[in-house]
């Protein structure tokens, strides 16, 4: 069911070990029965996470299970596996006070899995990735490949990789729906000296196919004749998003180790630009502290805005478009009152906590709020916007 809040609106702290994609059964059916034993180093790590919005909106419990072997210095191979299980209610598209309702009730649970098999080639480290993820209505398998390529003693990396998503999405009352996605990643990072690290990423994507939200739907207020004169009612309508998305993201990071404070900041900037006319900006602080020798602190914050889509509408009340489509496939006037696409601000507090036990085993803890809010001209109505909190615990292992 996508009808979830994005996980990537909340802070995506790079070194957290949060991820986002479980169940622990599918786990022997990736390793081959051998691998183990001729594996020189095996690292696993398990969490669970609760996302929790206010008003008794979203409940997402997300299991997790990660793991890294290494057949030689030269060879390992990675997986992820993970379990949503997601409830509560989100809105449906309809205006609040009206004779629709506001929100609507959901359920369900997405199972995933990611395997990948990586292989030094001289300066480059090649990686194969596959990944498959399954909800009720919606079935979506990945493939990439990926590079990267070390120059200057080490101290500069190159990085470059495709990947490809093939989407399946059941459509209530017609035929099962097509997305296909396309992403080129090209990376360069520079270790400029032994306490500081520079790194920039450029993300172009493509997608096509059906991109809309099959639950989402628009308001509008019609008159309905019946004997004697007409009523005013509120009809709901699918939206109608475009066939198509290019979008652009250029990240730059920068990473300080401060010797006399045993801590080092991680900065991060983020800023894209689609078709759908969303522009969005980010900034990302991090300060790890390490303490004790054995315990490492870390706060963090971020700060995300971005602009409405085009075609975002709180209703269609005033546009001229006749009948909607019963089922839009991204023709004619494209809209959407989908609060996602309205012009936002989200705002992220945290404190990650990371007990190291012995030399092959840490704990670790994190908090998060997160708080959304509507801005400029173009926004959605403000009970749409959420307020959530969101508790990960994890274990780590290395053998």
């Amino acid at each position: 069911m996508p009808l979830r809040p994005s996980i990537d609106a909340p802070t995506q702290i790079l070194l957290r070990t949060s991820g986002m994609h479980p169940a622990s059964v599918l786990t022997p059916l990736l390793i081959p029965a051998a691998a183990l034993h001729a594996a020189e180093q095996f690292r696993f790590d398990t969490s669970y996470q609760v996302y929790d919005e206010s008003a008794g909106r979203m409940f997402i419990e997300s299991y997790y299970y990660r793991g890294e072997m290494y057949f030689s210095e030269d060879t390992s191979f990675r997986f992820q596996i993970l379990r949503d299980a997601i409830s509560g209610s989100t809105p449906l598209g309809a205006l609040p006070g009206g004779t629709q309702p506001f929100l609507a009730e959901l359920e369900d649970v997405r199972n995933g899995v990611l395997a990948a098999l990586s292989q030094q080639i001289g300066d480059h480290r090649v990686e194969l990735e596959l990944s498959h993820s399954r909800e009720s209505d919606y079935l979506s398998q990945g493939i990439s490949l990926s590079d990267k390529w070390e120059l200057n003693q080490k101290n500069t990396t190159l990085s470059f990789g495709l990947n490809y998503l093939n989407d399946t999405i059941v459509v209530r009352g017609t035929d099962d729906q097509n997305k296909r996605s396309y992403d080129l990643f090209l990376g360069f990072s520079q270790v400029l000296d032994r306490k500081t690290v520079l790194t920039a990423n450029l993300t172009l994507g493509y997608a096509e196919g059906y991109l809309n939200d099959q639950y989402k739907t628009i308001q509008r207020t019609e008159q309905v004749p019946i004997p004697g004169g007409s009523i005013t009612i509120d009809r709901l309508y699918r939206e109608n998003r475009p066939s198509t998305r290019l979008r652009g993201v250029l990240q730059l990071q920068g990473t300080h180790f401060f010797d006399q404070a045993n801590a080092a900041l991680d900065a991060v900037a983020r800023f894209t630009q689609d078709d759908y006319g969303v522009s969005s900006q980010s900034i990302q602080l991090e300060w790890r502290q390490g303490l004790f020798r054995k315990l490492e602190i870390t706060p963090f914050f971020r700060y995300y805005q971005q602009t409405a889509a085009d075609f975002f509408y709180n209703s269609l009340d005033g546009l001229n478009i006749g009948k909607p489509q019963t089922y839009p496939d991204g023709s004619g006037l494209n809209y959407s009152s989908d609060y996602r696409l309205s012009s936002l601000a989200t705002m992220s507090l945290g404190l990650k906590t990371r007990w190291r036990f012995t030399e092959n085993m840490a704990a670790s803890m994190t908090y998060e709020h997160y708080d959304m809010s509507g801005i400029g001209g173009d926004q959605a109505p403000a009970a749409a916007y959420v307020t959530a909190s969101m508790w990960t615990f994890g274990l780590n292992f290395t053998f």
